[in-house]
């Protein structure tokens, strides 16, 4: 461990510590926390939906839906599509609800589209 010396009149303490024996790329490996990540897409007014995973559902109408950057299908009924997403689950309800088609991150759902819901 080493002591630095600090300038008081910054308003930092009379030592510091820092920790040297953290290799460069241990301190580059380190995650931004949840928060964190988000101020930096906010301040340099990046996409939300491609760095922070948010989902996106486009609604066209009341028959057609289509959902963006989901992880999977948890219930599935012709009066319900539950989906996994990647910050929260989107439930959407309706009738004679049929998935045209899915991969792993988009799909199209139709049918008679009557509430999109976030769950937490």
């Amino acid at each position: 461990m080493v002591f630095i010396y600090c300038d008081m009149r910054k308003g930092m303490s009379r030592k510091s510590k820092y920790n040297w024996s953290q290799s460069r790329e241990e301190r580059k490996d380190t995650k931004l926390s949840a928060s964190g990540k988000e101020l930096v897409v906010e301040s340099l007014k990046l996409p939300k939906d491609s760095l922070l995973g948010a989902s996106i559902v486009t609604v066209t109408g009341n028959t057609d839906a289509f959902v963006e950057n989901y992880k999977g299908i948890i219930e599935y009924t012709s009066q319900i599509i539950l989906l996994q997403g990647k910050t929260c689950k989107i439930e959407i309800c309706g009738r004679r609800l049929t998935i045209v088609y899915y991969t792993n991150e988009d799909m199209k759902i139709n049918g008679w589209i009557e509430s999109v819901r976030y769950l937490l």
